[in-house]
């Protein structure tokens, strides 16, 4: 049975609009073993002959069909059949930094809130300029929605910017893309800054502040310009570090730590000096994870809720009325401080 004739037999169903007629007809088409991976379909032109829709409709249908992940275009070759998969309604590209802990919890809450009828493929650019070019170069208009952590910087922007807003959410960092694209994200120097402050009761009985920074690294450039601003404005002595390095601890130090791999050295030594966490020393860590809750009595975490940023996102794809939204980030207080 050719194409045509599987779109035609929809022309029953009254229900139908004719662009719904196309998309089905050519998902009938896969699923029956006529299109194949690789298949072509006509092009935009042929179709306008062949069934006599107006090409704008075509148009329309080919790029659900991209959106399902059923057909990629090349340029100038025309339009592929990519995927057998048509139980799918949405493919999603997510990318993100790397797969930490927490950008494990995002993408977890995000695959339970879209449920199974989204497929979800996960890239990582590990703040890499290359990487991420390299990425979008050959994901580009293969996915009906990208779901982006990005790199700060205008290599991104650029390349984020060749999508269609409406084919866009750019999660965890915020990158201004211009007033029509969609963001859920962090803000890390306003509120890093209002937390130190309620924190300065404690943070004042220690003689000098340390923070664990690498430039090359995906740490935000917030947090840093925030305890700067602190140390300055309240006159405390700060000392920034690439990575903490074992047996360097001090006495009397509060400690700022962003990465895990940091902390837990950190802790090793506070353990293996008798050195007590929270009164010899202060440790603040960035990102709150349950093991934090647990040892050495509770360390207290500068955190955001990426559950709930996951949860915005899906809302967001779901509805499809798009929003931009600042995650809270919050304190939580426990004995290391």
């Amino acid at each position: 049975m050719r194409l045509i004739e599987f779109i035609k037999n929809l022309e029953r169903v009254n229900a139908l609009s004719k662009h719904e007629q196309l998309v089905l007809g050519i998902m009938d088409a896969i699923n029956s073993g006529h299109l194949k991976v690789g298949s072509q379909l006509p092009s935009i032109n042929v179709m306008v002959d062949e069934v006599g829709f107006a090409r704008k409709t075509i148009v329309k249908a080919y790029e659900e069909l991209k959106d399902k992940g059923l057909v990629e275009s090349k340029k100038t070759k025309g339009y592929f059949v990519i995927s057998n998969k048509t139980d799918v309604y949405l493919k999603i590209a997510l990318i993100m930094y790397s797969f930490q802990r927490f950008q494990q919890e995002f993408y977890n809450a995000l695959r339970k809130e879209l449920e199974d009828k989204v497929q979800i493929d996960v890239f990582f650019h590990h703040n890499n300029d290359e990487v991420f070019e390299t990425i979008f170069s050959n994901i580009n208009g293969k996915y009906g929605m990208y779901i982006v952590a990005p790199i700060i910087g205008e290599k991104s922007k650029k390349i984020l910017k060749t999508l269609s807003p409406e084919k866009l959410i750019v999660v965890d960092r915020f990158l201004d893309l211009g007033p029509d694209y969609t963001y859920v994200t962090q803000e890390f120097k306003e509120s890093t800054y209002a937390i130190l402050e309620k924190l300065m009761p404690k943070i004042k009985k220690y003689k000098r502040l340390v923070l664990f920074y690498r430039d090359d690294m995906d740490y935000p450039t917030g947090t840093l310009e925030s305890l700067k601003n602190f140390a300055s404005h309240n006159q405390l002595t700060l000392n920034i570090s690439k990575n903490y390095e074992s047996n360097s601890l001090s006495k009397d130090v509060m400690y700022f730590v962003i990465s895990d791999s940091d902390l837990w050295l950190l802790l090793k030594d506070c353990k293996d000096r008798d050195f007590r966490i929270g009164k010899d020393v202060g440790v603040l860590s960035f990102n709150d994870h349950i093991v934090k809750e647990l040892i050495s009595g509770g360390i207290t975490t500068i955190s955001t809720d990426f559950k709930q940023m996951a949860v915005t996102t899906a809302q967001n794809i779901r509805a499809l009325s798009f929003s931009k939204r600042i995650i809270s980030t919050d304190l939580i207080e426990r004995e290391s401080m």
